[in-house]
């Protein structure tokens, strides 16, 4: 009943903002004369500002035609090489770079956004490395007959994945960042591929503002999950997909929940921004509300996550706290990891962060005894909140050198 009560909701929502996208060009239409009566602009850039807030957004495309290093730009190639049911593996490479680049798998989070969140991250990455990245599929539109998928599933993917990239030629896996949510499976991930000793298993991992142990600094988010039991969230923020769609009678946590959730947690920042863009609009400065738009443009485009998956995260992670406390498993065993010796590990936090808060990255440094310490590195970011620590000024300019220094000592 709550997807399709959103299913109703949206559809009224998407007529409203078709219809005040058409007032709001009427108003502004210098041809017609209703922009010229009193009010005209403001109403014009009111009801911008509307249409845009109450739209339908649609996956992104990734849209990295160029990147540039230096002062020459560069065309950038997209390729999906593997295509598997919840997740493909895509490969970004860029015309210039030598044929033994570094190769970087940049493991988007599955937490109610798609993977194109991370495009700034993969253009800057861009720069030195062949970049791969886990491209997760919506769970609305995976079909039933797939079957299920939960950490398990998603630590086997990322194993998958480092597979069909391969050992370089010196021997070694590809270089691994994992950007929030995916530190969890991708450390057990390393893990596991050190313990059995895999050729690709990765060089180094870079985990950016992990849940790693959240019992230090918890934040809000990490407050929900250990006030409800695991039965509560089973039972409120679990839907079944609608049968419009190719996923129907899946059970899933819905993207519009995540992002309700995001939204509220910082609704005030979130009206300046839109008050902002109004102002913007009013002006006729059209560049600074566009750069508003296309953050939101991003921000508001949410996927669905298989209920298995949400439910067995919260509990692990955020509930259990199984990876500090050594009972987290995989497929019936105990990771244990004590069992990376041979990945380097770089832990990165933002000092601002409101979703991981500091220390609960780090801790995966201290919970590897038999990594040597000359192995292990730990970056705070001055002044970087969430998103931060992998897009915008800070995660160019401050951020990917660390990143960029650390692998290459490790290489």
């Amino acid at each position: 009943m709550l997807y399709h009560l959103h299913e109703l909701q949206r559809s009224w929502l998407s007529s409203a903002s078709t219809f005040a996208s058409i007032g709001s060009e009427m108003l502004s239409n210098p041809a017609l004369p209703f922009g010229y009566m009193g009010m005209g602009q403001m109403a014009s850039s009111a009801l911008e500002v509307f249409a845009h807030a109450t739209a339908t957004y649609g996956k992104p495309a990734w849209g990295i035609e160029h990147v540039t290093v230096g002062r020459e730009e560069y065309p950038v190639v997209e390729a999906t090489v593997l295509n598997k049911p919840f997740g493909d593996l895509k490969r970004f490479h860029r015309e210039g770079l030598p044929d033994d680049a570094p190769r970087m798998l940049v493991v988007a989070p599955m937490s109610g956004h798609h993977a194109t969140l991370l495009r700034g991250t993969v253009e800057r990455m861009l720069q030195n490395y062949v970049v791969f990245v886990t491209d997760w599929a919506d769970a609305r539109d995976v079909p039933l007959h797939e079957g299920a998928f939960d950490l398990d599933d998603y630590i086997d993917y990322v194993i998958d994945f480092l597979e069909h990239i391969g050992p370089d030629k010196d021997g070694g896996g590809a270089h691994v960042m994992a950007v929030c949510q995916p530190s969890v499976p991708v450390f057990a991930a390393t893990a596991i591929m050190n313990r059995d000793g895999h050729d690709c298993a990765p060089k180094t991992l870079t985990m950016m503002g992990g849940p790693i142990d959240t019992r230090c600094s918890p934040t809000s988010v990490n407050d929900l999950a250990m006030e409800r039991p695991i039965e509560w969230f089973r039972h409120n923020v679990i839907a079944t997909v609608p049968v419009q769609y190719r996923g129907s009678g899946r059970k899933v946590y819905p993207g519009f929940m995540q992002l309700a959730g995001f939204m509220s947690m910082n609704l005030g920042n979130h009206m300046m921004s839109h008050y902002e863009m109004f102002k913007h609009l009013n002006k006729g400065d059209d560049a600074s509300a566009q750069a508003t738009k296309d953050f939101y443009d991003e921000y508001r485009s949410v996927c669905d996550m298989t209920a298995e998956f949400y439910l067995q995260t919260v509990e692990e992670v955020f509930q259990n706290h199984s990876i500090p406390n050594g009972t987290f498993m995989h497929r019936g065993k105990r990771v244990d990891l004590g069992d990376i010796t041979k990945t380097a590990l770089l832990a990165i936090e933002g000092e601002r962060d409101d979703i991981s808060g500091l220390g609960q990255t780090r801790a995966a440094l201290e919970l590897t005894p038999n990594l040597d310490a000359s192995k292990k590195r730990y970056y705070m970011a001055e002044g970087a909140g969430h998103y931060g620590i992998f897009n915008g000024s800070k995660w160019r300019d401050r951020i990917a050198p660390v990143v960029e220094e650390f692998v290459a000592a490790h290489g």
